[in-house]
């Protein structure tokens, strides 16, 4: 690890100041954010309808779309923060899991990865939200979530490449 000067230590973000080397050898200090990850879900169900979460997230102070994701608690793998994060948002368990690759999110300051995933053959188990979370569940056709995202509709970056992602796999064809 480069050397780190702390700024600020959270319950979900680092923030610092590190001493970056450079392609060219140079060294340069940086603003960065580390974050330890977090895990998305594209959950389809049997009519061939994908689960996605309209809830409020205070830093836009606005409502997003988005999939049932969170972030991966100290020492837990990717999977079971998706599996985790589906079961408590939305209310279901998927029995067959797909991994759709991972992605970061804002590379010029932050180190997130995201793993996304796809979930099917599911069974209904209740939510259970925390208390700073506000999330209304809603089940849309596929192709109809597919089409907002590429109207523009949804902005949330994970749920794009989900969504675009699971498009291209012949699980989530209607």
């Amino acid at each position: 690890m480069p050397p780190h000067t702390p700024i600020y230590k959270g319950r979900v973000v680092d923030f610092g100041i590190e001493a970056i080397e450079q392609p060219d050898g140079r060294v340069m200090d940086m603003e960065i954010a580390r974050h330890p990850g977090g895990a998305a879900a594209v959950a389809l169900d049997a009519a061939g309808r994908v689960c996605i979460l309209r809830q409020f997230r205070g830093p836009l102070n606005e409502w997003l779309w988005e999939l049932p994701a969170g972030k991966i608690d100290h020492g837990e793998e990717p999977l079971t923060t998706a599996q985790r994060e589906l079961e408590e948002e939305a209310g279901v368990r998927a029995c067959r899991w797909y991994s759709l690759g991972s992605i970061v999110t804002c590379p010029g300051f932050c180190d997130e990865v995201l793993h996304l995933y796809l979930a099917t053959d599911l069974e209904d188990v209740g939510s259970q939200t925390q208390d700073d979370e506000y999330i209304e569940v809603h089940w849309l056709p596929f192709g109809e979530a597919l089409e907002k995202a590429y109207s523009g509709d949804l902005q949330d970056v994970k749920t794009l490449v989900g969504l675009f992602r699971a498009a291209r796999a012949d699980l989530a064809k209607p």
